[in-house]
Parts: C-alpha cells; structure tokens; sequence
C-alpha cells in the first residue's frame, strides 16, 4: 500500500479541494450565488470596518456561510447518491445541512448589522 506523506499528500489535498470548488461552481446554483456575493461583500468589509477586528469579523461571516455551504452541498450529493427516492432520514440530513447555512447566513447579517449600524 503507497501511503502518499509530506509534500505528496498536501498536493493531492490541494488538488481534491480544487475539483471541490469546481464541482460546487458547476452544480450549485446556491454557491456560485454566494460567490458572487462574497466578491462583492470582501472589498466592502475591508472598507467599512473601523478596525482590524470589525475587518475580521465581517469577513468571517462571508466565509462562513461559503464553508456551510460546501457541507451542506456534500451532504446533498452524498444523499442523492445514495437515493433519490423520498427516505425520512435523508430529508433530515438535507434540512439539518440547510439549517446550518440558514444559521450562517443569519449570523453575517447580524455581524454586519451591527458593525454598520450601531
């Protein structure tokens, strides 16, 4: 068995998480849409926050909700390969995967909410 170590496994890792981003850029609407949104929201929360820290925090909404998701997307896949017919436990795992990018979503507006307009 070839165990791929040190530099190896970074490049393939790196490589792996590329066909991610493309997989999620061609097959998710949601995702390209929030990219878009992402391009747009970076520049403006390096503009308007005050501080290093408001900077971050109004970043790190954007990102969140990029990471929530891709898991949720992964989720969806995984679910519709294992069964496209109706099953109580794959709806449940699409809601919790939608519900965690609900929650992400909700907590960027907050953070920007409250930075912007104290």
């Amino acid at each position: 068995m070839n165990k791929n170590t040190g530099i190896t496994r970074i490049i393939k890792a790196f490589g792996y998480s590329m066909a991610g981003f493309k997989a999620a850029w061609i097959n998710e609407a949601a995702f390209r849409q929030e990219l878009y949104l992402a391009i747009i929201l970076l520049p403006l929360a390096l503009i308007l926050g005050a501080n290093a820290i408001e900077q971050v925090l109004l970043i790190s909404g954007i990102f969140l909700v990029l990471i929530a998701e891709l898991i949720n997307s992964g989720i969806e896949a995984l679910a519709d390969c294992i069964t496209e017919e109706q099953h109580p436990l794959i709806k449940r795992a699409k809601d919790v995967g939608s519900a965690a990018v609900f929650i992400a979503l909700s907590y960027t507006v907050l953070v920007w909410g409250l930075i912007l307009w104290p």
